[in-house]
């Protein structure tokens, strides 16, 4: 009897043992992650354009003129391919609505309050240079993080938007965010107006 017994208690433990051994693991799901993005040395030249103003873009991005208002001459599309990045610039020239454009410039960043968690805006001043305006920085998921608008208060006005051709998702964007906010700045810092004619 206690034979059998530990002959049918063998046979279970060995039975177990052969089970566990030949169960598939489970597979367990993996952490979500970002593609590693490599990114270009920085280095800058001019526009240089026949256009009333000027500014250094980086030298990986080329310049097309605005495809969606063609008929708008001095507006211009900085393209960084590397990115799926777009800088669209548009020009207007004052005639006694400067308050109003820049109304309508922060409006336009405003419409993108609805998926952006937040909207920092910094004022710029250079004065040597006579270029005033704002810098607007949309955090989350907008789908522009970042515009501005320069003017010299009496001819000249730009207003600048920042477009990256992905679905806007900030935290897997927040490199290439990073990475084009700085050739942004670098553009309104260096932005100067041509003369007009005639003055």
């Amino acid at each position: 009897m206690t034979r059998n017994l530990f002959h049918i208690v063998l046979c279970l433990i060995l039975v177990t043992v052969y089970s566990s051994a030949c169960r598939k693991e489970q597979p367990t799901p993996k952490p979500r992650g970002y593609y590693r993005i490599s990114f270009p040395q920085k280095a800058y030249r001019m526009l240089d354009k026949e256009l009333p103003y000027n500014f250094n873009i980086p030298v990986y991005s080329f310049v097309t003129p605005d495809l969606l208002d063609p008929d708008q001459k001095e507006w211009v599309t900085v393209e960084i391919p590397g990115n799926h990045a777009q800088i669209h610039i548009s020009y207007k020239k004052i005639d006694h609505n400067l308050s109003q454009l820049i109304e309508e410039s922060r409006s336009l960043a405003y419409k993108h309050s609805q998926k952006a968690s937040s909207i920092e805006e910094q004022v710029f001043i250079h004065p040597a240079k006579k270029t005033y305006g704002t810098v607007y920085t949309l955090r989350g998921n907008a789908a522009s993080p970042m515009q501005f608008y320069l003017t010299d208060s009496v001819s000249h006005f730009i207003r600048g938007a920042l477009y990256i051709k992905e679905i806007p998702n900030y935290d897997s964007l927040r490199p290439v965010i990073k990475f084009l906010s700085e050739d942004m700045i670098h553009l309104i810092e260096t932005t100067e107006w041509k003369a007009s004619n005639g003055r």
